[in-house]
C-alpha cells in the first residue's frame, strides 16, 4: 500500500523555495508539490518542477481542492497576510523565517492558524541539519558537561540590490540580525534552553541601505551558559567559515561548514575531561585531541518538509518550530533592537 503524502502549494516559489525548499520537497517521502504561484515567471517554474497547476494569485492556489498546505516563501512583509488567508482557507502553513517583521505581526498570523486550527511550522531548517542533530544528541548524553560557551557565526555579502526587501526595515523588519542571527538564536535555544538577558549591536559597516548590514549579539541563557552571536551582510561569502563552537565542562564540539543551506560541512569534539588538577602552566601550545564526529548527511529542507507532513498525517501539532517558537524567537528580535538602541541590557 503506498505511504499517504500531503499535497502541497508554494506561495512564493521563486528565491529559497525555487533553489532549495522545492527540490527538497520534492525528495521528500511524505510529500507531493501540487501547485505553485508566483507573480513573476510562475509557467517556467511550474514545468521546471513538473507541476500542471500554476497561479499568479494567492488566493487562487488557496482555492485549489488539491492543496492541503501551503509552503510561504514570499517577503516577509507579506508573511501575516498569506498566513492568516490560508488558516482561513484551512490550509497548514510552513512558513519561511522569519515569520514576520514583528511580534504584533507574528500574534495576528499564529491567532488566525489557531482560530481555523490549522498546524504552523516555520522554517528554520537548520535544525534538522545532521551535525546539529549529532550536537543534541552529545548534549542530552551529557557528553559535554554543562555547557559553558556558545559562538555562533554566519555572514554573507550583501550589496545593495535596487528593490530588495531585505535592506529595507519597512518590508523586511530589519537586516542582518533578523535575516540571520534569527537561525542562530532558534539554534542555540534548542541546544540550551531559553535566553534569559541579551545583548546586541547592529549598525551600518559598510553597505549603504536602510537595514542593518552588522550585528553582534551577546545571550545569556536560564542555565547560565553565555553565547555570543555574529551575523553580517558586509564579510565576503569566502572569508566566513560559519562556525559554531559549543563548550562544556566535560569537552566541546566545534563545527565548520554546517550554518547555512547546505548538507554538509565538519564536525569535530573533545569528550570526557575536566577532571584533572589545576595546571599551573598553562600551556597553550599543547596537542589538542580532538577528534572528528560523523553525522548524518540529510538534505535539511527535504527533512523539515517530512516533518510537517508527518505532523499533519499523524494529526499532531508539530513540536519543533512551533507557533510559540515562532512567537519566542521574535520576541527575541525586538529585545535585540531594543538593546541596540537603547545600549543596554534587556531581560529575555
Amino acid at each position: 500500500m503506498p505511504e499517504r503524502v500531503v499535497n502541497f502549494g508554494v506561495i512564493g516559489a521563486g528565491g529559497i523555495a525555487y533553489r532549495k525548499t522545492i527540490p527538497g520537497m520534492l525528495k521528500a517521502k511524505n510529500c507531493r508539490l501540487a501547485a505553485v504561484m508566483d507573480p513573476v515567471d510562475i509557467e517556467r517554474i511550474a514545468k521546471e518542477f513538473g507541476v500542471s497547476r500554476a497561479y499568479s494569485r494567492e488566493a487562487d492556489l488557496l482555492a485549489d481542492p488539491e492543496v492541503e498546505a501551503v509552503y510561504i516563501a514570499s517577503p516577509v512583509f507579506c508573511h501575516a497576510r498569506q498566513i492568516e488567508m490560508c488558516a482561513e482557507a484551512r490550509r497548514h502553513v510552513l512558513c519561511e523565517k522569519p515569520l514576520a517583521r514583528n511580534l504584533k505581526e507574528a500574534q495576528t498570523a499564529v491567532a488566525a492558524c489557531r482560530r481555523g486550527r490549522v498546524f504552523l511550522q516555520e522554517g528554520y531548517m537548520m535544525k534538522f541539519h545532521g551535525a546539529h542533530v549529532k550536537i543534541k544528541e552529545l548534549i542530552n548524553e551529557g557528553r559535554l558537561g554543562k555547557i559553558v560557551y556558545m559562538r555562533a557565526q554566519l555572514s554573507c555579502w550583501y550589496p545593495p540590490i535596487k528593490g530588495a526587501w531585505r535592506q529595507d526595515p519597512k518590508t523586511g523588519g530589519g537586516g542582518a540580525l533578523i535575516d540571520m542571527a534569527t537561525h542562530l538564536y532558534d539554534l542555540l535555544e534548542y541546544f540550551a534552553g531559553p535566553v534569559r538577558r541579551i545583548v546586541a549591536l547592529t549598525g551600518n559597516l559598510v553597505q549603504e541601505y536602510k537595514s542593518e548590514d552588522s550585528s553582534t549579539t551577546l545571550l545569556e541563557f536560564k542555565s547560565g551558559a553565555h553565547a555570543t552571536v555574529d551575523c553580517f551582510y558586509c564579510i565576503p561569502d569566502e572569508a566566513s567559515r560559519t562556525r559554531l563552537e559549543i563548550y562544556g565542562s566535560r569537552g566541546a564540539i566545534l563545527s565548520e561548514g554546517t550554518i547555512g543551506q547546505s548538507q554538509g560541512g565538519k564536525l569535530e569534539g573533545i569528550f570526557g575531561i575536566g577532571k584533572a588538577a589545576y595546571d599551573a602552566h598553562q600551556d597553550k601550545d599543547v596537542e589538542r585531541k580532538f577528534k572528528r564526529v560523523p553525522f548524518r548527511k540529510v538534505n535539511p529542507y527535504t527533512a523539515e518538509c517530512e516533518y510537517f507532513a508527518g505532523c499533519i498525517l499523524s494529526g499532531r501539532a508539530p513540536e519543533i518550530n512551533n507557533a510559540e517558537n515562532a512567537l519566542r524567537i521574535m520576541e527575541l528580535v525586538e529585545k535585540a533592537y531594543a538593546s541596540s538602541r537603547q545600549r543596554t541590557v534587556i531581560s529575555a
